[in-house]
C-alpha cells in the first residue's frame, strides 16, 4: 500500500543559507536549529522516514515540520500560540486592587495585607500578591524622610560635592564623624554557629559592658580610614584627634574636613586648634543631611559586618573588635564612587518638597 505522498520541498538560495545559518549559530534555540535541520535534509532528497531515523525523531514529527514549511515558509518553523487557562481576573479588578492599595485602608488598619484585599475585591491572596509586584507596591515598606530646614542647604551641598567630584589639588579630603555609645554586648547564652538547614542563633538577652566611642575620618580618594576610640566625644576629644589626622596626613598637602553640624565640632576649642593649624578646613553639610556623609557609608559597613552579630565581654574587646576592623579595612580599602551632582540633588530635594506640599499632603 502506497503513503502518503510527500510534499515537495525546494529551497531559494537565500532560505538555504538562513536555515543553515540558524542550524549552526549557537546562540540559535535549540527547537528552531533542529527545525531548520529537518527542513535542509527534506530538501536534499531525503524521506520523512530516513530524516527522522538521521535525527532520532519521528516519522509524524518530520512529517509536521515539512508540511508547516512548504505552507508558510520561514514563519512556519516558529512556535504557534499554546492554549492555557483562561484568565479569570479582570480588568477591572487588578485596577480595582491598585486603587485600593494607593488610596484606601482597611479599617482599624494602617495599610492593607494581601488577604484583607483579597477579601474586599474577591481574589485569591496569591492573585494580590502579583498584582503588587507587577506595578512595584509594597504596602507592607515604610521608609522615612527629613527635609533639611538650613537656610544654607544649596550653599552647603554644592561646597561638599564640589569635595567629592572635583577635589582641590594637593588638599586631601576626608569625611569625619563619631559613631558614639558604641555597646559592648556579652549574649547570656553562647551563640549557636550555623548548621546545614539551620541559621546562627543567639540569644535576645545580653548582658552590657560599657560603651566606647568611635571616631572615624575617611579618606574620599584612597577609602582608608584614620580611627581613634575614645570614652567621650567632647571638643576636648575631638581636637585630639584633629590632631591625629595631622600627625598621619602628610605636612605639604591641605585637608578639609567634612563634618556635621554637632556642637562639639563648632565648639571654641575646636575653634581655636584651627587657627592654630591653618592648613585644616571645615566643611559643613546641611542640617539634618547626615546622608552627604561618606563615612556615614562606612559606619554601615562597621555595624553590618562587625558589630551586628559580634560579642563583645568587655570594653577592651570592644575596643581591640574596632582597631582590628579598621586595620582590616585600611588593608583592602577601596573608596566610595559619588556619582550625583550638586544640581541634581537639589533638583531631587525641590521635586520631592513639591510633592509632599502639594493637594493631599
Amino acid at each position: 500500500m502506497a503513503g502518503k505522498p510527500r510534499l515537495p520541498l525546494v529551497l531559494t538560495e537565500t532560505e538555504r543559507q538562513t536555515l543553515q545559518g540558524w542550524a549552526s549559530r549557537r546562540r540559535t534555540a535549540q527547537g528552531l536549529a533542529q527545525r531548520a535541520r529537518m527542513v535542509l535534509r527534506c530538501a536534499d532528497g531525503l524521506t520523512n522516514k530516513a530524516v527522522a531515523a538521521e535525527m532520532g525523531i519521528t516519522r509524524e514529527t518530520v512529517g509536521r515540520w515539512r508540511t508547516r514549511f512548504v505552507r508558510d515558509r520561514f514563519a512556519g518553523l516558529s512556535d504557534e500560540p499554546r492554549p492555557g487557562v483562561p484568565r479569570t481576573i479582570t480588568d477591572a479588578q487588578v485596577e480595582e486592587v491598585v486603587v485600593r492599595t494607593l488610596e484606601e485602608v482597611p479599617e482599624g488598619a494602617t495599610h492593607w495585607s494581601k488577604r484583607e484585599l483579597a477579601r474586599r475585591v474577591g481574589i485569591s491572596p496569591t492573585s494580590v500578591h502579583r498584582i503588587w509586584r507587577a506595578f512595584g507596591l509594597k504596602p507592607w515598606v515604610v521608609e522615612e524622610f527629613k527635609v533639611s530646614t538650613d537656610p544654607f542647604l544649596i550653599d552647603k551641598v554644592r561646597d561638599v560635592v564640589g569635595l567629592y567630584l572635583a577635589p582641590p589639588q594637593n588638599a586631601a579630603v576626608f569625611s569625619v564623624d563619631e559613631k558614639p555609645q558604641i555597646q559592648a554586648l556579652e549574649r547570656t547564652a553562647p551563640v549557636l554557629p550555623m548548621v546545614p538547614g539551620t541559621p546562627e542563633r543567639r540569644s535576645h538577652d545580653y548582658h552590657r559592658h560599657g560603651t566606647v566611642d568611635l571616631f572615624a575620618a575617611l579618606n574620599t580618594a584612597t577609602g582608608t580610614v584614620i580611627g581613634a576610640t575614645s570614652a567621650r566625644h567632647t571638643a576636648e576629644d575631638f581636637t585630639g584627634f584633629l590632631a591625629e589626622i595631622d600627625r598621619q596626613v602628610e605636612p605639604g598637602l591641605a585637608v578639609h574636613l567634612i563634618c556635621d553640624n554637632l556642637g562639639v565640632h563648632k565648639a571654641p576649642a575646636v575653634k581655636t586648634w584651627l587657627l592654630e593649624h591653618p592648613r585644616f578646613a571645615l566643611h559643613f553639610t546641611p542640617t539634618y543631611s547626615s546622608w552627604l556623609n561618606q563615612v556615614e557609608r562606612w559606619f554601615a559597613e562597621l555595624q553590618r559586618r562587625r558589630l551586628d552579630r559580634g560579642v563583645f565581654c568587655s570594653i577592651d574587646e570592644l575596643t581591640g573588635a574596632l582597631e582590628q576592623w579598621i586595620k582590616y579595612w585600611n588593608a583592602n580599602a577601596k573608596p566610595f564612587k559619588w556619582t550625583k551632582t550638586a544640581d541634581q540633588i537639589i533638583n531631587a530635594i525641590g521635586h520631592y518638597c513639591d510633592r509632599i506640599s502639594g493637594p493631599g499632603h
